[in-house]
């Protein structure tokens, strides 16, 4: 399979000119875009490139309005509302951060809940932007049925990912992003796509069979929870806080609702945002950089994230995808 090299530049460029010829205006594209380039750039393509095809078909059907601009509203000292009127993620949550900041930092304690938006993206990038502004912080999402609980043969969660984040001193935040699952579907994508079996465990086929067959999986089967009902019970939290409590469509509600063109299906994203010095009062990041230096003492252990961090400091790094992906970027920057 031949490969096309990309810059961090050249990454962006390309999804941004696809996104602006299928209909975004100029702020989505380059919310989106940005968005995609990160994921690409930390060396997440499950995130990145792979899901821009996706984000097209979104536009292309008329799901998602690629000039949206969503509305912010705080109904409470603690409480941003965002309502996305049927746009990307991104923009809402470009839009809504200093709102969400703002008000942790008032109150100690903050949320955000975003609804009528389509998210597609990884959480770290949220969750770093809080982090980065000396906030602990949390987000998480749905997404349609892919996973089925434990014990069960028929999905009803999404892959469910949430993310947490935490301040450091003189070193980029920690950040976690983890899916419910046993495997991202963005993994699983980028599995199927470069020919390579996933671990055991990570799914079932379409008959309810065990398989390490990316495709088996992908092609009406379902993935599995990590850790049994430790994973199925963070996915129904993450089920609960980014729709029964944000006020939007469950994983199997945005199924019954979805067009089923390939793209994400609407739903909400639930953030928390917390203020340590308002919790713990002066010396909380002294202190937990303790519980780092203790954590990195030990033989072995590296923090979350460190990777996309290294990958990030390199200036020379290029990307690297399939030529057939490539060509198809290309094509649909054409234009419906």
């Amino acid at each position: 399979m031949s490969k096309v090299q990309l810059t961090v530049d050249q990454v962006y460029q390309l999804a941004h000119a696809c996104l602006v010829a299928n209909g975004c205006d100029e702020a989505n594209a380059d919310a989106v875009a940005a968005t995609i380039t990160a994921a690409e750039r930390d060396g997440c393509p499950g995130h990145g490139l792979i899901r821009l095809p996706g984000y097209i078909a979104t536009l292309r059907s008329g799901k998602v309005d690629g000039t949206a601009r969503p509305t912010i509203s705080r109904p409470l000292p603690a409480v941003v509302k965002v309502d996305g009127h049927g746009g990307f993620a991104p923009l809402a949550l470009n839009m809504s951060r200093e709102d969400l900041i703002d008000a942790a930092k008032g109150q100690g304690v903050a949320v955000a809940a975003l609804s009528r938006v389509h998210h597609f993206a990884a959480l770290w990038i949220e969750v770093e932007a809080l982090a980065e502004a000396g906030l602990c912080a949390m987000a998480c999402t749905a997404y349609m049925p892919a996973m089925a609980p434990a014990g069960g043969t028929k999905a009803i969660f999404g892959t469910n990912p949430f993310a947490f984040g935490w301040p450091r001193k003189d070193a980029p935040p920690m950040v976690f992003d983890m899916a419910a699952a046993s495997m991202a579907k963005g993994e699983i994508l980028v599995a199927a796509r470069e020919g390579y079996p996933v671990p055991t465990g990570t799914g079932l086929d379409k008959t309810g069979t065990p398989t390490t067959d990316p495709n088996a999986i992908l092609d009406g089967g379902m993935i599995l929870p990590f850790g049994g009902y430790k994973g199925s019970n963070i996915a129904m939290m993450v089920e609960l806080l980014a729709a029964g409590l944000v006020g939007e469509h469950f994983s199997y509600e945005a199924a019954q609702h979805d067009n089923k063109d390939g793209g994400p299906p609407r739903g909400g994203e639930f953030l928390l945002a917390i203020d340590p010095s308002k919790i713990a009062g002066p010396g909380w990041l002294d202190h937990s950089e303790g519980f780092f230096e203790t954590y990195l003492g030990i033989d072995g252990a590296r923090l979350p994230g460190a990777r996309r961090h290294a990958n990030r400091k390199d200036g020379a790094r290029t990307v690297e995808i399939p030529g057939d992906h490539h060509a198809k970027i290309l094509d649909l920057t054409k234009g419906a």
